[in-house]
């Protein structure tokens, strides 16, 4: 199903049911004209009544295929349930805010990896409002699964500094070795330390992080992943040896190894597909994104996007992704439904653009320069640079908090 698709049918009265129950909020101001909403809203009728959307003009009463029955996804034991088949990323709709989050101030978190310390930047003025004093070389600021903590990643401090989002207080550090990155099993059972320098994945529990079970790895810098659909299994990156994992993520086991086809590959970011089919790996020395068939874990190919890529973040209506290209100051934006990038934004004055995560509303896209010691505010609908923050030296792994969804995966935010 494309994305058009999957959008018209998230509004419906049965999936805007599921939606308002289980993530709870407000949805963004419309924008499009009488015409516009009259024919979508008659769009949404007939794929309400089991009917597909029909633009060609037919004869009237005429029959219509039935819609195939969507599949059931089995999920991971203890995941909560996928609300679409077709779109992960259905539960992350604007504003769609959790009842867990509705009322922490919204701020964006900057860790300052030579500096040692989180700027904490409001959204509405670009301006910093606190400084916050944590451990050794700060990578990322992470989501709690529950949605509760933000957990700062102190690399080389050995430790993960725990912040509470309504308050933007930080409380005492606890003894994690080398948490370059971090993320959440989706039934939320465990945290996973990405161990880079260990060549470790540690599996931890999410809130004492005590040690649950430690899986060694051949490869070497394990730095980003991604989920399945399904939960069952997650893909990583593996930087310094240009190699990517597929981890059984109920067994707590590598199950599928490979090295990247390009000399001197280093992936970075890695993101699935609205419709689970495909994972994308972002590699800062290949200067574009390894697309993956994550069930097969056959060999990937190549799509090109830029200078150094790095990151991935996707769009609120889950039809685009924005990629960072930290070598030449540029976003290119990839559409999921063509499989090709379609706008390429280039940063004023240039700049490194490398982490960071898409406003609650999806209208602004925030990105640490990472060699620049700023921050940049994008506008997403049209690529125009809002706002270069001057923050602490070389922040990296920002995020924006909150953001919609039911759970956090980890890393800067992926959200469920």
């Amino acid at each position: 199903m494309p994305p058009t698709a999957i959008t018209r049918a998230l509004v419906t009265g049965a999936a805007l049911a599921v939606l308002a129950g289980i993530a709870g909020c407000g949805t963004e101001p419309r924008t499009e004209s009488r015409t516009e909403t009259r024919t979508e809203t008659r769009t949404e009728s007939r794929t309400e009544a089991g009917e597909q959307p029909n633009r060609a003009r037919g004869t009237v009463g005429a029959a219509r295929p039935a819609v195939p029955a969507a599949p059931v996804v089995r999920g991971l034991p203890g995941m909560p349930p996928v609300l679409h088949p077709r779109d992960v990323y259905a539960a992350d709709r604007p504003n769609r805010l959790s009842p867990v989050v509705r009322d922490f101030p919204s701020r964006v978190y900057v860790p300052n990896t030579e500096s040692d310390t989180v700027s904490v930047i409001d959204p509405r003025t670009y301006e910093i409002v606190e400084t916050i004093h944590v451990g050794r070389q700060p990578q990322h600021v992470v989501p709690s699964w529950d949605l509760k903590t933000l957990w700062v990643n102190n690399n080389r401090g050995h430790t993960l500094t725990p912040i509470d989002p309504r308050t933007g207080k930080a409380g005492e550090p606890v003894d994690v070795h080398d948490p370059y990155n971090l993320y959440f099993t989706p039934n939320g059972r465990y945290a996973v330390v990405m161990a880079s320098l260990d060549r470790e994945l540690v599996f931890r529990d999410p809130h004492t992080m005590k040690i649950a079970k430690t899986v060694p790895v051949s490869c070497y810098g394990v730095n980003h992943a991604d989920f399945s659909l399904d939960g069952r299994y997650f893909v990583v990156s593996c930087e310094f040896s240009g190699e990517l994992l597929k981890v059984d993520t109920e067994k707590m086991k590598v199950v599928g190894q490979q090295k990247l086809p390009f000399e001197g590959a280093m992936p970075q970011d890695v993101k699935i597909s609205p419709d689970g089919k495909r994972f994308y790996v972002a590699d800062m020395m290949a200067d574009g994104m390894w697309v993956l068939d994550g069930d097969s874990f056959a060999r990937p190919t190549l799509l090109p996007t830029g200078k150094g890529t790095h990151g991935l973040y996707v769009s609120r209506d889950s039809r685009e992704m924005y990629v960072s290209n930290r070598g030449e100051g540029t976003v290119s934006v990839f559409d999921f439904e063509k499989g090709e990038v379609t706008k390429k934004w280039r940063l004023p004055d240039g700049g490194s653009p490398d982490m960071g995560g898409v406003s609650a509303d999806g209208r602004v896209l925030w990105l640490s320069g990472r060699y620049d010691d700023e921050v940049y505010a994008i506008d997403t609908r049209t690529g125009r640079q809002l706002a270069r923050v001057s923050v602490g030296r070389g922040p990296h792994g920002l995020a924006v908090y909150p953001q919609p969804g039911r759970y956090s995966l980890g890393h800067t935010g992926i959200f469920r």
